[in-house]
């Protein structure tokens, strides 16, 4: 083969790599907006009924800090050309913040201060992270820590659907395991998960693996229970 033939297939298969590694991150922005989208009808009814009822705040709390963690390590003063992780993490964190001002606004009295005083938090241990990781940590140090930052705080975020999971199999139910938010957790996944393996980013592709194997559980446990399963929980998984 001649050096032009060889420059060609090269930069054939570059672009290839290229557009591959941009349509599964595109891919996973797309399935987490439908993901964000979910807590909506919890929110309309606390809209609607003027309180937060029994519902917890605390999903929300804990999404909002797996967003901003995230979204600081998709930025490129942390890791370089991983700007998908940032534009999928901001819209989370805006979505999050909005449903925590939502429950502050409509919660009770001691609930209100509780839930304000860990929106707070939140935004504290946020600034710690970015003060030192910026202050005292050089360009490849600070993408190992915050990268570790952010693969524990995905697997703790992955790791809440195991409730669920333990109660469908407790009760032989799928009623409060929708279908289509744990097809979307799948497709989230296994979309950043293939992302992180294009682009050889451990802190990726390690926990959306996880969060695949998690998926793929939802999924085959929804086809096995779901013929004793006639009616369909219309509370989103976070509520």
């Amino acid at each position: 083969m001649i050096p032009s033939e060889l420059a060609v297939t090269y930069s054939s298969s570059a672009s290839i790599y290229g557009i591959s590694t941009y349509a599964a991150g595109i891919a996973g922005n797309v399935f987490a907006f439908v993901l964000f989208l979910s807590p909506m009808p919890t929110f309309k009814r606390i809209v609607r009924n003027k309180s937060t009822e029994e519902f917890s705040g605390l999903p929300y709390i804990y999404s909002l800090l797996n967003c901003l963690i995230c979204l600081w390590y998709g930025l490129p003063c942390v890791s370089y050309g991983v700007i998908l992780v940032a534009t999928v993490n901001s819209i989370g964190a805006a979505f999050q913040l909005v449903y925590v001002t939502l429950f502050i606004l409509y919660a009770d009295g001691a609930r209100k201060m509780r839930m304000s005083a860990l929106l707070m938090g939140v935004f504290c241990i946020f600034a710690v992270i970015m003060y030192v990781s910026l202050e005292y940590l050089d360009h490849p140090n600070r993408q190992t820590v915050v990268g570790y930052l952010s693969v524990a705080s995905l697997i703790c975020m992955f790791a809440s659907p195991l409730f669920i999971i333990n109660l469908v199999i407790r009760t032989k139910s799928v009623e409060f395991m929708p279908f289509y938010l744990s097809l979307a957790t799948f497709l989230m996944s296994i979309s950043f998960f293939a992302y992180g393996m294009l682009l050889h980013d451990f802190f990726i592709y390690i926990p959306n693996g996880i969060g695949t194997l998690l998926g793929v559980v939802q999924l085959l446990l929804y086809a096995y229970y779901s013929n004793g399963s006639r009616e369909e929980s219309q509370l989103p998984l976070l509520a």
